[in-house]
């Protein structure tokens, strides 16, 4: 622990981080299509995920924190409003476009130094592919019928050889999924996409740094190296040279939570002052996806939960069962329930449930009407579009 880090009660860091997530208030993005770009721009970004047993995270996530949340919104966002775009983060996600210049230089080190998996795709069938969208207009995998087929080396593989092209195409920034329907996309151009006359200018490394870093804060607000670079370990050495000349300017002060004595933590210092607390009886039923679970050491250290995603574990071996969600009531996860949507009864199967900690009558009532909610949320509008894509 560093000689000055203030101690930070794990309570008191457990509101700061709701707090962050705007997980302590019922509305904190008002309503309407407007509030998902609101909420994905004070995240940061939103994970995309493929798993349907229940509504995909992407969505889940935004109706966590916006009530009146419908799928039609983020549709809008990404495709005619252009408030979001998908890009790759930790995993593939929505991001703001406002921050689309800190991807720029990613786009473009993977268009010169792609890895293995797109390296093979030849920079011919990336020429034509794009001649292709220029004349044609914007298509999905689905549009490409003239593909010649071929035996499937990965289990998230495609037997059409076109979708290796146009997903390297998507991370060069060259295209850009302008429309999603379930998990079919829909690729443009991505500066007709945008109306680009010419593409903004991308940010320096030294911007991309503070950006981690200031991403981080808004959305955590005690945040440690580890949750800033959440599996981009290659950015640590700058973030952490930007969080000392940040302390050194008081910007920044280092805090210690009881236990974590290898792990520093740092916030800034209206995040300590500001005096805010959870609700109580305010019910979160989370996504495994969540921001507020997705970093499971964190949330082993701020609320000493264990979160144990079993979708890949075989069943006799599951503890939480096949797709457990936490469920969050104040500022503590008091149990996690595996659910599955049946589709054609619009029922919402509880598979397990398994409690944490005790809980009181009021705290069940609530409970129970979250889940009436979360269900309500599940058939609002059944999906009728493609899943595969």
């Amino acid at each position: 622990m560093p000689k000055a880090a203030t101690i930070l009660p794990l309570d008191r860091a457990r509101q700061i981080w709701i707090h962050a997530q705007r997980l302590d208030s019922a509305s904190p993005f008002g309503a309407g299509p407007e509030a998902t770009r609101l909420t994905v721009e004070h995240l940061g970004y939103v994970q995309i995920d493929t798993i349907n047993v229940i509504e995909r995270c992407h969505h889940h996530i935004l109706a966590s924190r916006i009530p009146d949340y419908r799928r039609a919104h983020l549709a809008q966002a990404q495709s005619t409003d252009k408030s979001v775009f998908e890009y790759w983060t930790h995993a593939l996600s929505y991001v703001p476009v406002r921050d689309l210049r800190y991807f720029l230089g990613a786009m473009k080190q993977h268009a010169s130094s792609p890895d293995g998996w797109y390296g093979s795709v030849a920079p011919e069938d990336i020429r034509k592919l794009l001649k292709r969208i220029r004349s044609e207009g914007a298509l999905s995998i689905r549009d490409i019928v003239d593909d010649e087929l071929v035996d499937k080396h990965h289990l998230w593989a495609s037997r059409k050889p076109s979708k290796r092209t146009l997903e390297r195409a998507f991370y060069n920034g060259q295209v850009t999924v302008s429309a999603r329907a379930g998990m079919l996309k829909t690729y443009e151009l991505m500066d007709r996409h945008f109306g680009w006359e010419s593409r903004p200018k991308p940010a320096t490394a030294l911007q991309v740094t503070a950006y981690l870093l200031d991403r981080a804060l808004r959305s955590q607000g005690v945040v440690s190296l580890d949750s800033i670079c959440h599996l981009d370990a290659p950015s640590k050495k700058a973030v952490k040279a930007l969080i000392d000349s940040r302390v050194k300017r008081k910007l920044l002060v280092p805090v210690h939570l009881p236990g974590q004595d290898k792990v520093q933590h740092w916030a800034e210092p209206e995040a300590l002052e500001q005096g805010f607390a959870a609700p109580p009886g305010l019910v979160h039923i989370l996504s495994p996806f969540d921001p507020l679970i997705i970093q499971r050491k964190r949330l082993k250290a701020f609320f000493d939960y264990d979160h144990i995603f079993e979708a890949y574990v075989p069943a006799a071996k599951r503890q939480l069962g096949y797709f457990a969600l936490p469920v969050l009531v104040g500022d503590r996860i008091v149990a996690a329930i595996d659910l599955k949507a049946d589709r054609s009864k619009r029922q919402l199967l509880v598979q397990k449930w398994t409690w944490l900690d005790a809980v009181g009558a009021e705290e069940r009532t609530a409970i129970d009407a979250a889940l009436h909610r979360f269900e309500a949320f599940q058939f609002a509008e059944l999906a009728t579009t493609p899943v595969d894509g």
